[in-house]
């Protein structure tokens, strides 16, 4: 059993730190939000390392909106559809594709700047896109870009004061309504912070596997802590990896962006062989999860760990500008994209489950909030649409600004705390744990599932569950029972959609059924998994 608190800890006894709105998180989410509740509100925002350790900063591709006069709002929304396998909320679709574009332009007063060719933005194609409508700047380095300019607005910012290398242990509830959050400083001394509203901006999860393109700080937190404070955790079975990260002795599983692929790139296996006319009729434009599992079979058949992504076709200079971040980065391992087929492999990418909310970014729990890659709006469906996770971001971080700024002021206090009696430090390392987690979750919970290793997965995470009676102080200590807190989550979703559909892949369900499954998963701490029936398309 979860616990409702991680830690023993007596509100009274504890320092309050008051503000109006609390920002759980940075990456384009956090920042977005941070920047436009600071207009009528006081905002304390809270990173457990800095500004600049996020997914958003790794994000290459760019950011989807309807820009082009080729494109509309109706194709932006089809694509959307199609790529999330019938388990899209239309009207949050709706929102994304017709709110996409005044985001965009609200990144540029917030001084982003965006590649251009010829006086216009210069939109690229992407897997599953009908229409050129991604933008990017510096080439392939989208995310730093916005952070850049995002973590400027918010360092300048007087109304927002910035908690670094703190960590949100907890949120703080009373009667269904959210108050604030628990919060461990550096020193390891605790606050309780107070405030009208929290926003959770935690990012992702790609920390429950070993091979993933997500920073470190992925560690999905956010989710964890929302699900012990009873907010509803939907549709964790659906975790998507992204076909093409560098797979090379020595170098990091670094991001080679899809819109690689979008610029002409293919796939070959290590016979050299172009094989994805074997799988779908979009060849290496397909749906992420399509191209994951076609190249997992080409690895099996040819008993390589990789294939290889080969873009040698296209001029240098063209490369050279449109991938510089991508070209330098293979470079420093001596693999120059103009002139080689570069390795690659599948790895953990984004979770497009998440904290379940409503068209404004509330929980159900009163007063809390989610946004960016910790929430679950309904946009994602099955499958992630490739670079619609920034727009989703600013578009639903502005809209949950605009429901704070209608709330009244916060009233009421925490009545008790936790005071559980755990003790003793955990037993054995930290490192240890995660990877055994890391090695469990590859094994049973990834690109490819079955009852058999689900339930053995199951079996093993939950052999962790004495953990949660622990002591558990240090960052990573905490950081780990979130990770546990996710894994069960998801190995549990995993395990009760028995059918195939978007990023989720059973072996012994391989085909997708409508008839019974299409709807959500529905988590709830001290319920029963349960399931919620999609909105009409």
């Amino acid at each position: 059993m979860i616990p409702r608190y991680l830690v023993d800890f007596d509100p009274d006894g504890l320092p309050v730190h008051e503000t109006d709105v609390i920002v759980i998180g940075a990456g384009i989410a956090g920042l977005f939000a941070a920047i436009k509740a600071s207009k009528n509100n006081r905002v304390l925002m809270i990173t457990k390392k800095s500004l600049f350790d996020s997914n958003t900063r790794y994000a290459q591709g760019g950011i989807a909106a309807v820009i082009s006069e080729e494109d509309s709002p109706e194709f932006h929304r089809q694509d959307t559809l199609i790529a999330g396998a019938g388990l899209c909320d239309p009207e949050a679709v709706d929102v994304l594709v017709h709110e996409g574009p005044e985001g965009v332009q609200a990144l540029i007063r917030y001084g982003t700047i965006f590649d251009e060719e010829d006086g216009h933005f210069a939109l690229t194609k992407e897997g599953a896109h009908s229409q050129r409508r991604i933008l990017h700047a510096n080439g392939d380095a989208t995310g730093f870009e916005i952070v850049r300019a995002l973590a400027k607005k918010v360092q300048d910012n007087p109304g927002i004061e910035l908690w670094d290398d703190h960590f949100a242990i907890d949120l703080l509830t009373e009667d269904g309504v959210c108050l604030g959050a628990l919060v461990q400083k550096p020193d390891g001394s605790r606050v309780v912070v107070r405030g009208k509203a929290t926003i959770l901006c935690t990012g992702g999860t790609g920390q429950l596997y070993r091979y993933t393109t997500n920073p470190e700080v992925a560690t999905g937190d956010g989710i964890a802590m929302a699900y012990r404070a009873g907010a509803v955790i939907r549709d964790m079975e659906f975790n998507q990896f992204h076909p093409t990260s560098l797979c090379y002795p020595g170098a990091p599983r670094f991001l080679i962006s899809e819109a690689v692929r979008g610029e002409g790139a293919v796939l070959r296996n290590i016979n050299g062989e172009r094989f994805m006319d074997r799988y779908h009729p979009q060849l290496e434009l397909a749906p992420r999860d399509v191209v994951a599992r076609a190249i997992l079979s080409e690895m099996e058949a040819t008993k390589s760990t990789y294939v290889y992504i080969d873009i040698t076709h296209e001029s240098p200079e063209l490369i050279k500008h449109r991938f510089p971040t991508i070209y330098e980065f293979c470079l420093n391992y001596g693999l120059d994209l103009t002139t080689d087929w570069i390795p690659v492999a599948p790895a953990a990418h984004y979770m497009m489950g998440g904290v379940r909310t409503d068209l404004h970014g509330e929980t159900n729990i009163q007063r809390l909030f989610a946004c960016g890659e910790a929430s679950s709006t309904g946009v994602h469906g099955a499958n992630r649409l490739a670079s619609n996770s920034l727009s989703e971001a600013i578009v639903f971080g502005r809209r949950i600004v605009e429901r704070i700024d209608r709330l009244p002021p916060a009233e009421g206090r925490m009545r008790t705390g936790c005071a559980e009696g755990r003790h003793g430090s955990l037993m054995g390392t930290v490192v240890e744990r995660r990877l055994k987690l890391q090695k469990t979750m590859v094994r049973y919970v990834g690109l490819r599932r079955n009852a058999a290793g689900l339930s053995k997965g199951l079996d093993e995470l939950k052999r962790q569950l004495p953990l949660f009676q622990s002591c558990l102080t240090k960052r990573e200590e905490l950081e780990f029972a979130n990770l546990l807190t996710c894994a069960l989550l998801m190995t549990e979703a995993a395990l009760s959609r028995e059918e195939s559909r978007g990023a989720h892949y059973r072996e012994d369900f391989p085909e997708r059924d409508d008839a019974n499954w299409r709807k959500h998963t529905i988590l709830q701490r001290e319920k029963a998994i349960g399931e919620e029936v999609v909105g009409h398309v």
